[in-house]
Order: structure tokens, then C-alpha cells, then sequence
């Protein structure tokens, strides 16, 4: 197993040692899963990272996240984990999983892992754990409520209202991606409605128009489009300046819905540079109501470790 420092990214969670018990956080995602013990005031330990044995099915998932946990510095009284897909958290199952998962959706998460590690096990999504860890111990500790928008290979979300997930009425709040825009009127989703933001938005969405446009031929990987726009490229610059600004007005349009202390954005997407970042906040604003004008929106400060200790604050409500 690879293990990666704790607090990976701009910032991290509070170092040191556990003064006490701890709780595992888990991270399961569809290319890796990431597990780490946390303290009761966030103190974030040693981060295992793994492979995700996804076309093995969701009994070899589950076996690799359980084998992470062991593989961590001491034994937690409980484990939280933030998984793909949309999670039944009262019932601890899967509802619905895209296929980078084959099969995750209907498995009993809390109760297989609850089976392979003897623990109380709380769960939840990926995206909603990653809010909930920077409102505990990062970019947004502090404040009351939090406007969470992840943007990678898809686009999601999730509110935090004093320390509490919003789940919705059916489990399936969060999905910013699947929100109208009208720069991707008439384009196919893969959910399979029409004019989506994640269609133009997503990291996907830029590489393909950023290929459409002219770029570098072979050009396969989002940063090499960033380093590109970075040094002047004009076609990058124009695409990351579209999805930016497609995805802007989506967010200022939820912020004038929800009212937000502090937007945070995350995912691979954000860490495009300036020639994302500017049209995305100069979007945001245009967007706002007088009332809302200025609000935050920043990076996280818990980098790929988030999900992970938001997961583990979960834990924390179940631990024995």
C-alpha cells in the first residue's frame, strides 16, 4: 500500500498525535480509496491510499477498504466513510452509482463493512463528506453554513447547515452538474437529459472542447491544458474561460437560492490557475444579489484529505 502524508493540499487538519481514541475516515471513490485515523478535534494521522479494485466487483471494493483500515496506525472505535454514488445514509446503502463502480449501486455498505471490521459504521457521499470535513476543520470551520461545488469528472455538491449534511427528500441533494445552463443548450447529458452544466463544465467537458477547438493534438490530461493556458495559449484560455463562467452563474444562482456563508470549490477542475479561477469568480459575482455581493469563494484547505476526515466526523456519531 501507498501512504501519503496527512493534510495532502494547500493546508491540512490538525497535526500532532491523537490524544485519545480515534475514529477511521474512508474515502472510496472509483480509482482509489483513501483511509486515516482522526482524533476527536480533527487531528488528521497517516492516509493509506489504494487502488480501487473496481472490475472485481463491489465484495472486493469493499474487502480493499476494510484492508486500508487495518493497515492504519492503530484500531478506531468506529469508521465514517464517504463513498461514490448516492448513499442511503440512514440505511448505510448504495441507492444509485455510475459505472465506474460496476454493480456498487444496492450494496450494503454499513453492514458489510460493519461485518469485516467489528466497529459501528456511518456513511454518506464522497462530495458530502468532503464539505462536512472543511466545515470542521477547514476553509469553512467556523461558519454556519457552506456551499460546497466539486468539479472533476462530474460536477457535484452539498450544502452544510451548522455542522449538518442537506440531504434532500430523496437522499439526492448535491447534483449542481445536472443543473440548466445555457451554454450547454441542446447538448446530451449522461444522465440523459439535455443542457446540463456538467456538459460544459466538467473536466471531461474541457478536454473535448479544448480538442474541438484546435489544441495541442494528443493532448490528454486537464493540467496540460491549464499549463498551456497559463502561457498564453488562446484556445485554452477560452475554454477554461467558458467553463468557468458556465459554471459561475450556476453558483451564484444557487448562493442567491441558499444564501451561503462562504463558497468553497473543489475537485481536479479547480486547480486550473488564474485562467480558470478569474472568470469563475468574476461570474459568481455578476451573478449575485446586491445583499450577496463579495461573498467568499475559494478553495478548500484540506486538499485530497478532506473527504477523509469529513468521513471520519461522521464516524464520530456513531462511535461507541
Amino acid at each position: 500500500m501507498r501512504a501519503t502524508a496527512a493534510g495532502d493540499g494547500p493546508a491540512g487538519p490538525p497535526r500532532g498525535g491523537a490524544a485519545g481514541p480515534t475514529v477511521a475516515g474512508l474515502d472510496i471513490g472509483g480509482t482509489k480509496i483513501s483511509a486515516g485515523l482522526v482524533g476527536a478535534d480533527g487531528w488528521l494521522g497517516r492516509v493509506v491510499t489504494v487502488p480501487t479494485p473496481a472490475a472485481q466487483g463491489p465484495a472486493a471494493v469493499i474487502e480493499a477498504a476494510a484492508a486500508a483500515v487495518r493497515a492504519l496506525d492503530g484500531r478506531p472505535v468506529a469508521v465514517g466513510v464517504g463513498s461514490a454514488g448516492v448513499i442511503d445514509p440512514a440505511g448505510g446503502y448504495v441507492l444509485s452509482a455510475t459505472d465506474a463502480l460496476p454493480g456498487w449501486a444496492g450494496t450494503d455498505l454499513r453492514g458489510a463493512l460493519r461485518g469485516l471490521l467489528g466497529v459501528p459504521v456511518a456513511v454518506d457521499n464522497d462530495v458530502h463528506a468532503h464539505a462536512l470535513g472543511e466545515s470542521w476543520t477547514g476553509a469553512a470551520a467556523g461558519r454556519r453554513s457552506v456551499l460546497l461545488v466539486a468539479v472533476g469528472t462530474g460536477v457535484g455538491g452539498s450544502l452544510v447547515l451548522d455542522g449538518r449534511i442537506h440531504h434532500g427528500a430523496h437522499a439526492a441533494a448535491g447534483h449542481v452538474g445536472h443543473v440548466p445552463s445555457a451554454a450547454a443548450a441542446g447538448l446530451d447529458c449522461t444522465c440523459g437529459g439535455t443542457g446540463h452544466l456538467e456538459v460544459v463544465a466538467s473536466g471531461p467537458a474541457l478536454l473535448a472542447e479544448y480538442l474541438r477547438r484546435g489544441g495541442v493534438p494528443g493532448t490528454r490530461r486537464l493540467d496540460e491544458v491549464a499549463t498551456a493556458a497559463e502561457a498564453g495559449d488562446e484556445p485554452a484560455r477560452a475554454v477554461l474561460a467558458a467553463g468557468a463562467t458556465a459554471l459561475g452563474r450556476a453558483v451564484g444562482g444557487l448562493a442567491n437560492v441558499l444564501d451561503p456563508d462562504v463558497v468553497l470549490i473543489g475537485g481536479g477542475v479547480s486547480r486550473c490557475g488564474e485562467s480558470w479561477w478569474g472568470p469563475l469568480r468574476a461570474a459568481v459575482e455578476a451573478e449575485l444579489l446586491p445583499p450577496l455581493r463579495g461573498l467568499a469563494v475559494r478553495p478548500g484547505a484540506l486538499g485530497q484529505s478532506a473527504a477523509v476526515v469529513g468521513a471520519a466526523r461522521l464516524g464520530w456519531a456513531v462511535a461507541a
